[in-house]
């Protein structure tokens, strides 16, 4: 079970649903592999991957750092 934390303005959120939704699907464009991490409004970082399998376990890590990521900082606040 995902833990649910309460923001600062009072409503609760699932850190993993909310890292999910902040990274795009894997699409296939020429080459390579690519999807995006929305880190906040103004941060959006794109990743490039020969194959579909790296990609796919970079998407994984990478949600899970931004996971860890809002966890931090909504105990900070």
């Amino acid at each position: 079970m995902t833990n649910i934390i309460e923001t600062s303005f009072g409503t609760l959120i699932s850190p993993e649903r909310m890292a999910n939704g902040s990274a795009s699907n894997i699409e296939k464009v020429g080459a390579f592999y690519n999807f995006s991490i929305k880190i906040s409004n103004d941060d959006i970082r794109e990743y490039s991957f020969t194959n579909f399998e790296r990609a796919e376990y970079m998407r994984r890590v990478m949600i899970g750092h931004l996971k860890a990521k809002i966890e931090k900082d909504r105990a900070v606040i």
